[in-house]
């Protein structure tokens, strides 16, 4: 893995969309900026929740980790404060939003590796 390699996936791991910016495909990536942050503000404002790793619970790491794929998104989040209210009758479909649009980014960073390394055009 080159070092273009690498900054594309950090960008896109950070940014949703900048690595496929940094990569020369402008038009992805501002779709795919756009429906990530879409998808995580909306999940954020029907009261979704970002996950923490909590001691003993497997299935809390995964949920983290899927939540952190949003990159800069979901720290810039943590640091606003507290969300997920569990009683909001939208808290489950928040929390879907939030672990989705994490995902997705993780598999844009994926896809960035895959532009880079001259399998995917």
């Amino acid at each position: 893995m080159n070092t273009r390699t690498a900054l594309a996936m950090l960008l896109a791991f950070l940014v949703p969309g900048a690595g496929h910016f940094y990569l020369g495909r402008r038009a992805r990536a501002a779709t795919f900026f756009i429906i990530i942050v879409f998808l995580f503000v909306v999940g954020l404002s029907v009261d979704g929740h970002l996950y923490t790793v909590q001691q003993g619970n497997l299935l809390s790491l995964l949920a983290t980790i899927g939540s952190m794929g949003a990159g800069l998104l979901y720290f810039v989040a943590r640091t606003m404060g507290s969300f997920g209210d569990i009683t909001s009758i939208t808290f489950e479909y928040g929390t879907a939003y939030v672990l989705t649009a994490g995902l997705m980014n993780l598999l844009l960073v994926l896809d960035a590796f895959d532009i880079a390394e001259g399998r995917k055009e």
